[in-house]
Protein backbone atom coordinates (compact mmCIF):
# COMPACT_ATOMS: atom_id res chain seq x y z
CA UNK A 1 0.00 0.00 0.00
CA UNK A 2 1.13 3.47 -0.83
CA UNK A 3 0.72 6.77 1.18
CA UNK A 4 0.91 10.07 0.26
CA UNK A 5 1.62 12.35 3.38
CA UNK A 6 1.05 15.70 3.51
CA UNK A 7 -0.03 18.93 5.75
CA UNK A 8 -0.41 22.44 5.32
CA UNK A 9 -1.77 23.38 1.73
CA UNK A 10 -3.03 26.83 3.12
CA UNK A 11 -5.17 26.72 0.34
CA UNK A 12 -6.60 29.68 -0.29
CA UNK A 13 -4.57 32.06 2.09
CA UNK A 14 -0.97 31.20 1.61
CA UNK A 15 -1.03 29.25 -1.79
CA UNK A 16 -3.85 28.60 -4.84
CA UNK A 17 -3.29 25.11 -5.59
CA UNK A 18 -1.05 22.16 -4.62
CA UNK A 19 2.08 22.27 -7.06
CA UNK A 20 1.07 19.45 -10.46
CA UNK A 21 3.74 17.16 -9.72
CA UNK A 22 2.62 16.42 -5.98
CA UNK A 23 -1.07 16.38 -7.05
CA UNK A 24 -0.03 13.52 -9.16
CA UNK A 25 1.84 11.66 -6.49
CA UNK A 26 -1.55 12.07 -4.65
CA UNK A 27 -3.74 10.75 -6.95
CA UNK A 28 -1.09 7.82 -6.97
CA UNK A 29 -1.05 7.09 -3.88
CA UNK A 30 -3.93 4.10 -1.96
CA UNK A 31 -4.28 6.23 0.90
CA UNK A 32 -3.86 9.73 1.76
CA UNK A 33 -2.89 11.07 5.74
CA UNK A 34 -3.29 15.08 5.98
CA UNK A 35 -1.72 16.23 8.91
CA UNK A 36 -4.19 20.01 8.82
CA UNK A 37 -4.66 23.39 8.03
CA UNK A 38 -6.65 23.48 4.62
CA UNK A 39 -8.02 26.83 5.38
CA UNK A 40 -11.41 26.52 3.78
CA UNK A 41 -13.52 23.67 3.42
CA UNK A 42 -13.44 23.72 -0.62
CA UNK A 43 -9.77 23.11 -0.19
CA UNK A 44 -10.68 19.83 2.02
CA UNK A 45 -13.28 19.02 -0.84
CA UNK A 46 -10.67 19.61 -3.32
CA UNK A 47 -8.34 17.43 -1.31
CA UNK A 48 -10.43 14.98 -0.60
CA UNK A 49 -11.60 14.00 -4.34
CA UNK A 50 -7.76 14.09 -5.62
CA UNK A 51 -6.70 11.77 -2.91
CA UNK A 52 -9.94 9.44 -2.88
CA UNK A 53 -9.11 7.59 0.71
CA UNK A 54 -8.25 10.07 3.00
CA UNK A 55 -7.51 10.17 6.59
CA UNK A 56 -7.53 13.86 7.78
CA UNK A 57 -7.28 15.68 11.41
CA UNK A 58 -8.55 19.03 11.98
CA UNK A 59 -5.40 22.16 11.75
CA UNK A 60 -5.60 25.31 14.00
CA UNK A 61 -6.55 27.22 10.78
CA UNK A 62 -9.58 24.98 9.65
CA UNK A 63 -13.10 25.57 9.29
CA UNK A 64 -15.32 23.70 11.97
CA UNK A 65 -16.28 21.61 9.05
CA UNK A 66 -13.05 19.42 8.89
CA UNK A 67 -13.18 17.30 12.13
CA UNK A 68 -10.76 15.09 13.62
CA UNK A 69 -10.34 11.14 12.91
CA UNK A 70 -8.37 8.75 14.71
CA UNK A 71 -7.34 5.27 14.56
CA UNK A 72 -4.14 4.30 15.83
CA UNK A 73 -3.45 0.77 16.05
CA UNK A 74 0.10 1.27 15.14
CA UNK A 75 2.77 3.50 17.20
CA UNK A 76 3.07 5.99 14.41
CA UNK A 77 2.05 10.09 14.84
CA UNK A 78 1.78 12.59 11.89
CA UNK A 79 1.32 16.15 12.84
CA UNK A 80 1.80 19.56 11.07
CA UNK A 81 2.16 22.95 11.95
CA UNK A 82 5.58 23.98 12.09
CA UNK A 83 6.00 23.24 8.35
CA UNK A 84 9.22 21.72 8.53
CA UNK A 85 9.28 17.99 7.28
CA UNK A 86 10.15 15.44 10.27
CA UNK A 87 11.17 11.89 10.42
CA UNK A 88 12.35 10.74 13.49
CA UNK A 89 11.54 8.36 16.27
CA UNK A 90 10.85 9.64 20.03
CA UNK A 91 9.91 6.58 22.82
CA UNK A 92 9.40 4.11 20.26
CA UNK A 93 7.19 5.95 18.20
CA UNK A 94 7.69 7.40 14.92
CA UNK A 95 6.76 11.05 14.71
CA UNK A 96 6.20 12.53 10.80
CA UNK A 97 5.77 15.98 9.52
CA UNK A 98 5.09 15.93 6.06
CA UNK A 99 6.07 20.06 5.98
CA UNK A 100 4.00 22.13 3.86
CA UNK A 101 3.22 20.33 0.10
CA UNK A 102 2.28 24.14 -1.25
CA UNK A 103 5.36 25.85 0.78
CA UNK A 104 3.62 27.73 2.27
CA UNK A 105 5.01 30.07 4.86
CA UNK A 106 7.63 29.67 7.54
CA UNK A 107 8.37 26.59 4.71
CA UNK A 108 11.86 26.34 3.59
CA UNK A 109 10.99 24.24 1.40
CA UNK A 110 8.15 22.09 -0.68
CA UNK A 111 7.45 19.11 0.73
CA UNK A 112 5.81 15.88 1.40
CA UNK A 113 6.09 12.33 1.81
CA UNK A 114 5.14 9.28 1.09
CA UNK A 115 4.94 5.47 2.86
CA UNK A 116 4.48 2.16 2.08
CA UNK A 117 3.33 -0.61 4.04
CA UNK A 118 4.30 -3.83 3.60
CA UNK A 119 4.11 -6.77 6.44
CA UNK A 120 3.48 -4.03 8.82
CA UNK A 121 6.97 -2.46 7.77
CA UNK A 122 6.80 1.27 7.21
CA UNK A 123 8.99 2.49 4.69
CA UNK A 124 8.98 6.94 4.36
CA UNK A 125 10.51 8.56 1.30
CA UNK A 126 10.27 12.56 1.34
CA UNK A 127 9.93 14.31 -1.75
CA UNK A 128 11.15 18.00 -2.38
CA UNK A 129 10.44 20.48 -5.10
Amino acid sequence: MEVAIISDPHIPSRAQSIPEAFAERIREADHVIHAGDFDSKGAFDDQRDLAGEITAVHGNMDPDTVREHADAEKAVGVAGHTHEQVDKTHDGIRLLNPGSVTGAQPARETTMLTASVEDGDLDVSVHRL
